[in-house]
């Protein structure tokens, strides 16, 4: 059975392993429950897994080397100021565009890394916009058909059905463009936080501009292949979905668990190449509903994240940011 995300909030306890070189033993040993033999166990157990997936870790050379993004290529530049229904459209992309966008390619730009530049081919305004624009939103009752002209913007012809009239915005509404510039994003890659060149649309409905990255498809890396042990994950270990933000040595990550799961426990062990991530629950022997619930938790590094991975326990996939 499929199953649908929610998030939840529960109380959090935090382990963390100290850093050492992939393959060795955590220098912390596990904690859990005073009395709770069975945390101790499965702390273990975790720690065994989480060191084969941290060996196994073999990325390619541009992991290192090249542009590997670990956030979607559609930014938020800073508070948006949404409300119900511009959020609506932002999530589902809904745009109408109300200026001429250049299709000429702009000159190679460079992505600034912690350790380097990196000078990459760029997309037009007008492909980018293309990419940022996925459809028109539904047609439904109170939809305006007017979208609010900018000053000493263009004549729009209506529609074949003509003009929508004293219609309140719904979120059947999407969002008006009104200027377009070349900038730079802030971006998590495999190469850690970067200067990404972007395109900087203006958004009448939004305080800030909605940034889409500038650079072309054949200059972006892929994530690698997962490489995770292959026998089953012990009973009470779940998994780590994205990652939902990194504030210093502050990582905090969404785990997948059950609507009926206890005792969330977040749980890391920290390489000089890679940090591993997972969770530590316990499942009710009730009926329960068959759902994947994202709960948000946060764990402390015994030093900045950096550039390295953080790579999920269970499957050894490394993890992305979660859209924002």
């Amino acid at each position: 059975m499929r199953r649908s995300a929610v998030l939840l909030g529960l109380p959090l306890l935090m382990l963390a392993a100290g850093c050492a070189p992939a393959g060795s033993e955590p220098a912390v040993a596990p904690t859990g429950p005073v009395g709770s033999t069975s945390v101790d166990h499965r702390s273990e157990a975790f720690h065994q897994r989480a060191a084969e997936v941290a060996e196994a870790w073999r990325p390619g050379p541009a992991w290192t080397g090249g542009y590997v993004p670990l956030e979607g290529p559609t930014l938020l530049t800073g508070d948006p100021g949404f409300t119900p229904d511009t959020e609506t459209a932002f999530r589902a992309g809904w745009y109408r565009d109300q200026i001429a966008l250049p299709g000429e390619r702009p000159a190679d730009g460079a992505i600034r890394f912690p350790d380097g530049t990196l000078t990459v081919p760029l997309v037009s305004a007008a492909e980018a916009y293309r990419q940022l624009d996925q459809g028109d939103p539904p047609v439904c009752e109170g939809r305006p058909q007017v979208p609010p002209l900018p000053k000493d913007g263009p004549t729009i012809e209506p529609g074949p059905d003509g003009w929508a009239t004293s219609a309140p915005q719904s979120t059947c509404t999407p969002l008006t463009v009104t200027g377009v510039r070349l900038g730079t994003a802030s971006v998590l890659t495999s190469r850690g936080e970067a200067q990404v060149p972007a395109w900087l649309f203006t958004v009448d409905e939004l305080r800030s501009p909605v940034a889409r990255l500038a650079v072309a498809p054949e200059a972006v890396g892929a994530v690698p292949e997962p490489s995770a042990p292959s026998r089953p994950a012990p009973t009470g270990f779940v998994g780590a979905q994205d990652i939902e933000s990194v504030d210093g040595v502050r990582l905090t990550y969404r785990l997948g668990v059950g609507a009926c799961d206890t005792e969330i426990t977040p749980i890391v062990q920290e390489h000089d190449g890679a940090v591993v991530v997972g969770g530590l629950v316990t499942t009710s022997a009730d009926v329960c509903t068959e759902q994947l619930k994202l709960e948000p938790v946060t764990v402390t590094l015994k030093a900045p994240l950096g550039a390295r991975p953080v790579l999920d326990v269970l499957t050894g996939t490394p993890l992305r940011i979660a859209p924002r």
